[in-house]
């Protein structure tokens, strides 16, 4: 029997309408991790917020982790840059800016959200998990590059940049108070500071 036109998956129109209706839902998605959770998702209340028909939701992403999936991957399009200008404090200090205002955004807390609520979705958990492979990479990268260059002696990459990401998150998750330029000075010169004094 042939599918009515409710029941028939949405043709990609690159540019269309469908595409722009997906965005709409993929940004609820977004919104809505961010205040109340990946448990508290409900298709309904993405409908509502993207102002679409709840098929529409169902007939583009029957899985919901694969909804929030999608959503959070949309979200790491919008990473925080980090350029190599060839001064190391320079760029640094400016990632962490970039990423605190990112985080900080309602996009961002969905990201921050989704990783203390994925729970046992496995899908969700390796999403966010790529996610922050792909930044913390990005980290890396500048470090490595720093090492080669004698501003850095050999250090584990991996470490230097949980070390400069981790008051940043802290801060954006407790909210006491915001990570500014000054903060990312502070904590940039700190670890920079600890690094050449301990390193080999």
């Amino acid at each position: 029997m042939a599918e009515s036109p409710e029941e028939q998956p949405a043709v990609e129109r690159p540019g269309g309408r469908t595409a722009r209706v997906r965005k709409r839902i993929l940004d609820a998605t977004v919104t809505l991790v961010a205040s109340h959770g990946v448990a508290g998702l409900r298709y309904d209340d993405v409908a509502e917020l993207a102002g679409v028909h709840k098929t529409s939701v169902y007939r583009n992403w029957p899985d919901r982790d694969e909804l929030i999936s999608e959503a959070l991957v949309q979200l790491a399009q919008d990473e925080a840059p980090l350029p190599d200008t060839g001064d190391l404090r320079k760029d640094l200090v400016g990632f962490l800016t970039a990423l605190a205002a990112s985080l900080s955004t309602p996009t961002g807390r969905a990201l921050v959200t989704a990783m203390q609520t994925a729970g046992d979705r496995t899908g969700v958990r390796q999403t966010v998990r790529t996610y922050v492979e792909r930044r913390v990479a990005v980290v890396e990268r500048r470090i490595e590059h720093a090492v080669a260059q004698g501003e850095l002696p050999p250090i584990d990459p991996y470490f230097l940049a949980e070390l400069l990401s981790g008051p940043v998150h802290l801060y954006v998750t407790r909210g006491l108070r915001e990570f500014s330029r000054v903060e990312a000075e502070k904590v940039v010169d700190i670890v920079l500071a600890g690094v050449r004094a301990t390193t080999p």
